[in-house]
């Protein structure tokens, strides 16, 4: 199993000198201590998620101040962009990072972050499909042909070309076994979680994902799924309890906020519901759904996720834990990704 760190932060509004602070300690320590990579979100106009409205722009930062983490976009909303200006921005930064990047693309869901492009939100899928076909051409040197601002077609390549001859690539797979059976039949990797998913359920995607990949001419053994999982780890079980009930519920309240805006159910809360929700929320993430606990006690859910497939997990550690206390979790952390006795 590898592993590495994702952000995703639920507060935007942090005091501004402290904002991105967390992330550089991390990636730094990340670093040196033997992680796989680090993600970085695309989020917009939400407190939730909200410091990471271009990953492009913290990638090229991360760029310069490590040496061998793999920088990675987890993940570009591409129907918000031009699949050229994805490209052009990610080969600066495999150029910046001596080819250390790696991007995950996502079709988005939310039809508010498509004030940036309206027109795609209902084609977002297929939009998505033909972007990434596109910045992986251009990405292994083809050229392609688009109309420019008279409507005539132009022939155009990628400057500055990337250090990687092809482009890393993954695809977030949030919702239902048809996006893990679009990954399979592309032949990219996935980006998944369990937001909306069991374990088991998991399983049975990756199983389609498999058998996707073989029936489109892929190696089926071949592509790497990560999954995300909130993570904080401890020396005692009570003390990462106590440490992460408070920020993790909080968390998930903002979460509740952001994934309401597309349902009704959630919308029509009362406070008590929405009290109990929260707390019926964080006892089965806590027990089932997070790495919470010591190296020790979350051994078995790393070989549970072994089993069904996952070959990485993504540890998002910027869920509202006071930042002295995430640095002093990635010790532990560090110890189970080295597989180091404990």
């Amino acid at each position: 199993m590898e592993f590495s760190l994702f952000f995703f932060s639920s507060d935007a509004e942090r005091d501004a000198a402290e904002r991105y602070r967390l992330l550089l300690d991390s990636a730094r320590f990340a670093d040196a201590n033997g992680f796989t990579a680090i993600w970085l979100p695309e989020r917009h106009f939400h407190r939730f998620g909200g410091l990471y409205p271009n990953p492009a722009i913290l990638g090229a930062a991360l760029a310069a101040s490590t040496a061998r983490l793999r920088i990675r976009a987890g993940s570009v909303v591409l129907p918000l962009h031009h699949p050229v200006r994805v490209a052009e921005d990610w080969s600066v930064i495999d150029n910046l990072s001596g080819g250390r990047v790696d991007v995950a693309f996502a079709t988005g869901w939310n039809p508010d972050d498509f004030v940036l492009a309206p027109d795609n939100y209902a084609g977002r899928v297929e939009t998505t499909r033909s972007g990434m076909q596109i910045v992986q051409r251009l990405w292994r040197g083809d050229q392609v042909r688009l109309g420019n601002g008279t409507g005539e077609e132009r022939t155009i390549g990628l400057f500055p070309a990337p250090i990687q001859p092809t482009l890393p690539t993954w695809l977030t797979c949030s919702g239902g076994i048809e996006r893990f059976q679009m990954a399979g039949a592309m032949g990219v990797n996935i980006l998944t979680a369990l937001l909306f998913q069991g374990t088991d359920e998991l399983g049975e995607k990756l199983t389609a994902y498999r058998k996707a990949r073989a029936e489109h001419g892929h190696d089926p053994d071949a592509g790497t799924v990560t999954l995300m999982l909130h993570t904080f780890l401890g020396t005692a079980e009570q003390h990462v309890r106590d440490t992460v009930e408070g920020p993790f519920t909080k968390y998930l309240a903002d979460s509740i906020d952001l994934w309401r805006r597309g349902s009704e159910d959630l919308a029509n809360l009362t406070p008590r519901h929405r009290s109990m929700v929260l707390a019926f929320a964080f006892e089965r993430y806590y027990r089932s759904n997070t790495l919470f606990g010591t190296p020790r006690t979350v051994a078995p859910m790393v070989d549970r996720l072994r089993d069904v497939g996952v070959d990485e997990i993504a540890c998002l550690i910027d869920f509202g834990v006071p930042d002295h206390e995430v640095l002093a979790g990635l010790e532990p952390l560090a110890a189970l990704a080295n597989r180091q006795e404990f």
